[in-house]
């Protein structure tokens, strides 16, 4: 029997709109690479915030536009989140964010640079930030129904034991999740190459099943239009074939079994999109780490599994990455990054069920308070996503 069941509760933070976070954030987030510096000073001067430095947001157009956008005013609007603060070059874009993470409910002001100089702005922003930062050091946890969590994973630095052990513990969790109305999210749509059509099979509809795959069917045409079948320096990865996975496809294998043998796949997303329901859904998205769980967190998502075999040490700014490793030789050298350890599945000391209990009830503490050790270690990686290059 689980361990959680549709009784099963969670102390978290419930926001003006009624998502709930794990979470309490107050961000600094620059519309821009050139408000970087204006962000991390006023995360400088004002303890309790957190800077969101990343190299991008100027001269982007089209669907690159649109994704930036998107990106940036999700990860404002995520429930992890209690308020933000963002700080742009000019005012039309900076307003753009500001606006799209107020239809929320919580507290942000924009700040533009342009006619008033850094120091006026970090000035200013920093008051906001202050009176922020006090706010929402007032908010408290309040009793609230797993349903209303948002998991989302994927897995990095992945070897034999990760297909074998990591990944299929978050396929039991997901499986166990996905019958309390939890509202679920995998992606790395480079990573299913070769095994696509498992995943086809388990959408709910035909009409997500065409969505998938005319999502697959997109990164494909993209690998052809740069003329080139050969992904062996990146897929898989070098640390893949150290760990002896030697093809695409025996990594995807082993990536599907994060979404367990009971979930179906209730829809599909595009880059940083926000589910409009519960259910397991496919989020087009890099297979890179910190790009992969930037775009979960831009969505929505406040949880985070991370099944790693070789040893990934990823972490995001406002999202608890959970560390999952079933090596044990990975779990010995690089402890200190994992949070729930399944090697004794491989060892026999251990079942399937144990292990996804294991990893829920790693969960629940986290979604209660207690800090991942990616987020213990300071690992804050925001990475976004681009299209194409800009203009």
């Amino acid at each position: 029997m689980s361990m959680i069941n549709k009784k099963t509760t969670f102390l978290g933070y419930r926001r003006e709109n009624g998502r709930v976070g794990v979470r309490n954030h107050v961000i600094i987030l620059p519309v821009d690479d050139i408000s970087n510096a204006a962000c991390e000073a006023v995360a400088n001067n004002i303890k309790g915030t957190i800077a969101l430095p990343h190299p991008y947001g100027r001269l982007q157009f089209g669907a690159d536009l649109d994704l930036h956008f998107r990106t940036l005013i999700g990860t404002g609007a995520n429930p992890n989140v209690a308020a933000v603060v963002v700080i742009g070059i000019e005012p039309g874009w900076t307003k753009l964010v500001a606006d799209g993470i107020a239809k929320t409910g919580k507290p942000v002001q924009g700040f533009s640079i342009s006619q008033n100089g850094d120091h006026a702005t970090i000035m200013n922003a920093s008051r906001a930030a202050r009176e922020m930062v006090q706010w929402a050091s007032e908010k408290q946890r309040e009793v609230c129904p797993i349903s209303d969590l948002w998991v989302s994973t994927k897995c990095g630095e992945s070897d034999t034991t990760s297909g074998c052990g990591a990944n299929p513990t978050v396929g039991n969790a997901f499986d166990k999740l996905y019958k309390l109305g939890t509202t679920l999210c995998f992606g790395e749509t480079s990573e299913l190459t070769g095994g696509e059509h498992l995943v086809a099979a388990r959408c709910r509809t035909p009409e997500v099943r065409a969505q998938f795959m005319d999502m697959f069917n997109k990164y494909q045409a993209m690998i052809d239009r740069h003329k080139t079948t050969d992904l062996s320096e990146s897929q898989p990865t070098k640390g893949n074939i150290a760990g002896g996975l030697t093809t695409i496809e025996e990594k995807a294998l082993g990536n599907i079994q994060k979404i367990g043998k009971k979930c179906k796949v209730d829809g599909v997303l595009d880059y940083a999109e926000t589910p409009t329901g519960p259910g397991l859904w496919f989020m087009q998205s890099s297979s890179a780490a910190a790009e992969m769980v930037t775009l979960c967190a831009a969505a929505g998502y406040v949880v985070h599994f991370f099944p790693t075999g070789q040893g990934n040490i990823v972490g995001n700014p406002i999202v608890p990455v959970i560390k999952i490793c079933a090596n044990p030789r990975t779990v010995r050298t690089m402890g200190e990054h994992v949070d729930v350890d399944t090697s004794g599945l491989l060892q026999r000391e251990m079942n399937m069920d144990g292990a996804g209990d294991k990893l829920l009830e790693c969960m629940l503490r986290t979604s209660n308070g207690r800090l991942t050790a990616a987020e213990a270690l300071g690992h804050r990686e925001f990475v976004l996503t681009r299209l194409y290059e800009s203009a």
